[in-house]
């Protein structure tokens, strides 16, 4: 209970067009990340076909795939949602938002960590692809659209295909 209260409270500090609870509890974010709290659980405990199978639930149900092996810290929010993807190696820090249509892949299928790490306090705009086993600094920002393939300095704000750094 603590956790939906918790998921709650994200989502309307968030989204300003957010009015009340009750909004909140339909919002998108809300299901993906209650679904992917059940399937990391199961993830955990090497029960991997009944974490697939809720991760495959949540995303034919919200239009956000998390797969339940990554990880995921406090007051995590999906503006709006549809498309986003994060990757089994991603680890994801407190107070992170994304919006529609990021992707937080991996460039091969070798065994290993090969997701993004997203420290605290990171923005990623619409559209932006992260990909690979490289970290987005705390405080940063990721420019809509953006294509990012090397790390990113703490508060530094990257836009652009390949990503660069912007004063």
């Amino acid at each position: 209970m603590r956790y939906i209260k918790s998921l709650v409270k994200t989502i309307k500090d968030k989204d300003p067009a957010i009015k009340s609870t009750k909004e909140a509890l339909l919002y998108p974010c809300f299901k993906a990340l209650l679904y992917y709290k059940v399937s990391h659980y199961f993830y955990l405990k090497k029960h991997f076909f009944i974490a697939r199978f809720l991760c495959e639930r949540a995303k034919r149900k919200t239009g956000i795939e998390i797969h339940p092996g990554a990880i995921i810290g406090k007051n995590f929010f999906v503006d709006h949602g549809m498309g986003v993807v994060i990757g089994e190696t991603a680890i994801i820090g407190d107070n992170v938002m994304l919006y529609h249509g990021v992707t937080l892949g991996g460039v091969s299928n070798k065994k290993g960590k090969r997701h993004p790490t997203i420290s605290d306090n990171v923005v990623i705009g619409c559209g932006a692809k992260i990909l690979g086993n490289i970290t987005i600094g705390r405080n940063s920002k990721v420019g809509a659209n953006a294509v990012v393939l090397e790390d990113v300095l703490e508060n530094s704000t990257v836009v652009g295909i390949p990503a660069e750094k912007v004063k």
